[in-house]
């Protein structure tokens, strides 16, 4: 089964996880960029960032190229911005709801403080899953590198390619590296 990996990072742990699971399971990234972009720094980063997300805000995003009929599985990554996804992710989540019909999801949160757990029930909730075929919560990897982190993306990634058909499994195996 084809698999893209959606993500928002501000300030690049997001980045650095969608990218170390693309690696490790040969998904697609696909990384959204907000039309303004959100301060990346001090105390508006937080303000803004906090409000845009309690609001529910949907910004406008940067022109990108989404074919879900191209994919069985739908990976979100996300940070936590007031116990809430990041808001370009639900702008793409409402850009393509139609598209987003019978996938399945798996998703991965990076955080600094708090509100991981309900981060991920929105997310699901508003995808109106059931439930994720995998899911990780890390401690900001890129910024702090821990064997932690370490352990949880491989636990992700495992679990990924544990819901994979054998069909799929047998052609990712034969791909040339």
């Amino acid at each position: 089964m084809k698999s893209l990996i959606v993500y928002y990072s501000l300030n690049g742990n997001t980045d650095f996880a969608a990218r170390r699971i693309a690696d490790a399971t040969g998904a697609d990234l696909l990384r959204l960029y907000p039309q303004k972009a959100y301060p990346d720094s001090g105390i508006k980063k937080f303000l803004w960032g906090g409000k845009s997300a309690v609001m529910a805000e949907r910004p406008a995003l940067q022109p990108y190229t989404f074919d879900g009929a191209a994919y069985g599985r739908i990976i979100f990554g996300t940070p936590v911005w007031a116990s809430n996804y990041a808001p370009p992710i639900r702008t793409f989540l409402g850009d393509n709801a139609a598209a987003l019909k019978d996938k399945r999801f798996a998703a991965f949160i990076c955080y600094a403080g708090g509100g991981a757990d309900k981060t991920l029930e929105k997310l699901r909730a508003d995808l109106g899953a059931e439930a994720f075929d995998a899911t990780a919560i890390l401690t900001d990897p890129k910024d702090k590198p821990t064997p932690g982190n370490e352990k949880k993306l491989d636990a992700f990634i495992a679990e990924l390619e544990k819901g994979e058909t054998p069909a799929a499994q047998e052609q990712k195996e034969e791909e040339p590296t």
